[in-house]
């Protein structure tokens, strides 16, 4: 070789910039890490990829997963939320009764609106009950307490006078008479007074009814549903009565009550008349699903809860309101 070819520039081609780095990676140059294999595409390995669920299968699933929810907060509505909606309601009314006594306008006879608070009720043998009673036994009627049979007298006046109560939701005031002993006392507030009334006798379904009253004697008797077994009062299916005598001289009855009362107020029915309220607020609670639905895809996750969560709220309220009015009124 001569000293013209030694001399002569060698043209390098300059390396590309990722080029260069894998070359140098490939080399194991200090500083540089060894270079992994490539993965595939899908960035998993050998793992296959899960496929999607089909349109038919995802709308199933949300629709199942929609009837879950539903179902549970109904649970939770009849059995946490409605005790504390009753006490509310029973507040309310015990002032109401208090000052209609202490001004004489408490109702003593006749035709009274249902819902009206007409009595005072107290079973202090029987985890000490005090529950204003209200005129009426529609289940509707019994979300607010005790109700009278509107179709027998009040109690403290002469003849029978017939209470239901519900077992277990909405506080279950009446969910304890089952308890109740030969000799333990009852007693009732009404704008005539004081009437303490004493336990005869419990029946259930076959038993004998009590003796025909005296005339001019009076009795008191509270109707409630009770289950079997340990667990029964979830969900009660027999009819209890306990049937009590008043003590001392019953009261002048006020004429104008009703000879008879629907079906819907009689033991263990529900109330029909709740299905239009119902079938006008599911459309209701639909909308505001759709409309949360909607604001989450527009305004984004905590906005639209804070604007759709209680409308949606009010609307699960108002829909197990009414479904509950449709179950048997003494549960």
């Amino acid at each position: 070789m001569s000293i013209t070819e030694l001399e002569a520039p060698v043209e390098v081609a300059p390396p590309s910039p990722s080029g260069g780095r894998r070359e140098r990676r490939l080399a194991g140059q200090p500083g540089e890490g060894v270079a992994t294999p490539p993965q595939d595409d899908e960035g998993l390995g050998d793992r296959p990829r899960r496929a999607p669920l089909s349109t038919g299968r995802g709308t199933a699933v949300w629709v199942l997963a929609t009837v879950s929810l539903l179902a549970a907060w109904f649970v939770l509505y009849a059995v946490a939320l409605s005790p504390l909606e009753e006490s509310r309601r029973q507040s309310v009314l015990y002032n109401t009764l208090r000052e209609d006594l202490a001004l004489q306008t408490a109702p003593l006879g006749g035709p009274i609106a249902p819902g009206t608070p007409v009595t005072l009720l107290s079973l202090p043998t029987a985890g000490g009950v005090d529950q204003v009673v209200v005129e009426g036994t529609a289940s509707g009627d019994l979300m607010n307490g005790p109700g009278h049979k509107r179709d027998t007298v009040l109690p403290g006046q002469a003849g029978v006078s017939v209470v239901y109560g519900r077992a277990s939701l909405f506080g279950g005031p009446f969910g304890t008479i089952g308890d109740l002993r030969t000799g333990d006392r009852i007693v009732t507030t009404t704008g005539q007074g004081v009437a303490t009334y004493v336990v005869t006798g419990l029946r259930r379904a076959g038993d004998p009814f009590p003796q025909p009253l005296a005339a001019g004697a009076a009795r008191l008797t509270l109707v409630s549903a009770e289950g079997n077994g340990r667990w029964g009062f979830l969900a009660p299916r027999a009819v209890v009565y306990v049937d009590a005598d008043l003590v001392g001289k019953a009261q002048p009855g006020v004429g104008g009550r009703p000879s008879v009362v629907p079906r819907s107020e009689q033991a263990m029915q529900g109330d029909p008349s709740a299905l239009l309220p119902l079938a006008l607020a599911l459309p209701l609670l639909i909308g505001s699903v759709l409309v949360l639905a909607w604001a989450r895809s527009r305004w984004g996750g905590w906005q639209s809860w804070v604007v759709g969560l209680p409308l949606l709220l009010a609307t699960l309220w108002t829909v197990s309101q009414a479904a509950v009015q449709l179950l048997p009124n003494l549960l």
